[in-house]
């Protein structure tokens, strides 16, 4: 902001004449690389195929309905494999995060200097890769099938588990942290008596969270070939079978919203508030 004397009168102006070149500088900018960037993907769309979009999606829409009800019988295995999928990959994950989180926490690091920046990598590197390439990488190396998808979503789910419970730990009363110590307790003592405690709610918290994004998403790693039901969907694509493969994206709501319902709930046993919403 600044004002300005013409005469007698101050005349108000919003920027200084500097901060406005810099600003319109700043849109012009801005207005470039969006032309640019509008440039580059028009010439690499074909715009005939997206004129004619609407039509394909009429007549795809037209090919799976009715959704093939006789297909329920040979879905309830694949149903099954997502659901150890999902819950398996978050044991394994929990097993793996809190001693990384404990080493990340810089209230409880063994030491701020060497083992906290290996645990934020351990985190930032499971965050950071998604789980379908988790799942491609693994499919590669241990062969297509259930065991894939547990260990896509358990290294997936390592870093979120874990940067939520090390923040938790951070943000513990000291002060009860302090009382357990004055009483001569162990480090294992302190740890069991005054840390877990105050941080159990949000673990669990954490813990029912992630298993309902692992549902969601352990239902599309069969695409890549690292079973459940995205594996039976995959291959109802590839032959066609529009009406099944309508069949399975409506079963894939229904378990996904019944899981968000079950989780809502758990939540809110567990941490006494309403559930959070989804992801």
């Amino acid at each position: 902001m600044a004002i300005a004397l013409r005469g007698q009168t101050k005349v108000w102006h919003r920027r200084e004449r500097g901060a406005q070149f810099a600003a319109w500088a700043a849109w012009l900018v801005g207005a470039a690389i969006f032309v640019y960037c509008w440039r580059e993907v028009s010439d690499k769309t074909i715009w005939d195929f997206v004129t004619d979009a609407p039509a394909q999606a009429g007549d795809l829409a037209a090919r799976m309905v009715p959704p093939d009800w006789g297909y329920i019988s040979q879905i309830w295995k694949p149903i099954w494999d997502t659901l150890n999928i999902a819950t398996l990959g978050t044991l394994m994950s929990i097993v793996i995060a809190v001693p990384v989180a404990y080493c990340a926490a810089r209230n409880t690091t063994p030491s701020v200097a060497f083992v906290r920046p290996v645990a934020l990598f351990v985190i930032v590197a499971s965050r950071s890769i998604n789980s379908l390439i988790w799942a491609l990488m693994l499919v590669v190396i241990i062969g297509p099938g259930v065991l894939a998808g547990i260990v896509a979503i358990g290294l997936r789910s390592i870093g979120f588990v874990a940067k939520l419970l090390y923040e938790a730990i951070e943000e513990i009363d000291e002060g009860q942290v302090e009382a357990v110590r004055a009483t001569g307790a162990s480090r294992a003592q302190v740890t069991a008596y005054g840390i877990v405690p105050q941080v159990m709610p949000a673990f669990a918290g954490i813990t029912v969270f992630r298993w309902d994004i692992n549902i969601r998403e352990s239902t599309v790693l069969g695409l890549v070939g690292a079973g459940g039901i995205g594996l039976q969907l995959a291959e109802q694509i590839r032959v066609l079978e529009w009406q099944r493969v309508s069949f399975l994206i409506l079963m894939i709501l229904v378990a996904v919203a019944a899981i968000d319902f079950i989780s809502g709930k758990l939540r809110f046993a567990i941490i006494g508030r309403a559930p959070a919403s989804g992801h």
